[in-house]
């Protein structure tokens, strides 16, 4: 090998020593050292990566609660203990929230429901429902029964049973994937002493209610004449509630002969 060719291979191997101390230094004269406080709020997170904080993940939102100030509060799934941890790293105080819980809005088994086909398509629920009739349960607003919810699901809180959607509440978080995935919007996220709860979704009048299924609210309005709080309000043939004002006296409940309060 010519003495040429080895002091090219010699000035190439020094150049890219240069460099490399050169990058190397960089590396650390210019490192951006991350908070150590993202990483201990990262452990305290629940680790679902649901989305429920508007945060594609668990270290997006460790990341804004450490350098832009967001309340642990944001993630529906965190445990009232590690808002309390979580705010002592950061110095601050918060309450923790009232327990929340999914809710659907709907008892339509296939007991109770008439169907106006056999559906044998697609296990989704928002497939069936662009079919005709919006699905094969004679009731165009209750649960479709095809189990999106329950797919939606990354806590196992919710499962199918007789063709309905039912929520395990213990292991719900309140994060409301199962409330976005469901094209009818009957699951709602209610406070978890909630007990005024309408199970129906229905805004037939009482005789189509009733026709498509024997569970159903009929707009009777008895409900809302035994409540004393105005928590109960009957519109459009459907009864909801006003957890605000509702004081869970349980005597809408008692009220309601359709039993589909409580």
């Amino acid at each position: 090998m010519s003495f040429t060719i080895l002091a090219s291979l010699g000035v190439l191997g020094a150049l890219a020593l240069l460099f490399g101390a050169g990058l190397g230094y960089a590396g650390i004269k210019f490192k951006v050292l991350e908070d150590e406080r993202v990483g201990a709020v990262r452990e305290l997170l629940p680790s679902a990566n649901c989305g429920g904080c508007g945060f594609a993940g668990c270290d997006g939102m460790a990341s804004a609660i450490v350098n832009d100030g967001l309340s642990p509060l944001k993630c529906p799934a965190l445990k009232a203990e590690n808002v309390q941890l979580i705010a002592g790293i950061m110095g601050s105080s918060a309450e923790a929230p009232e327990r929340r819980v999914a809710f659907v809005k709907c008892r339509g088994t296939t007991e109770v429901c008439k169907y106006n086909y056999k559906y044998e398509g697609l296990a989704d629920c928002a497939a069936a429902g662009a079919l005709a009739a919006g699905g094969a349960k004679s009731c165009a607003y209750g649960c479709l029964g095809l189990g999106s919810c329950a797919a939606a699901c990354k806590f196992g809180a919710i499962t199918m049973k007789d063709g309905l959607s039912v929520v395990h509440r213990e292991k719900c978080t309140a994060c409301g994937m199962c409330a976005a995935a469901c094209p009818r919007g009957i699951i709602e996220i209610l406070p978890y002493s909630a007990e005024a709860r309408v199970f129906c979704s229905s805004r037939d009048n009482g005789k189509t209610s009733r026709a498509n299924c024997s569970l159903s609210c009929v707009g009777c309005k008895l409900c809302e004449k035994a409540c004393e709080y105005g928590a109960v309000r009957v519109e459009n043939f459907l009864a909801s509630t006003d957890y605000a004002k509702c004081v869970n006296c349980g005597k809408c409940a008692e009220a309601c002969k359709s039993k589909v309060i409580g």
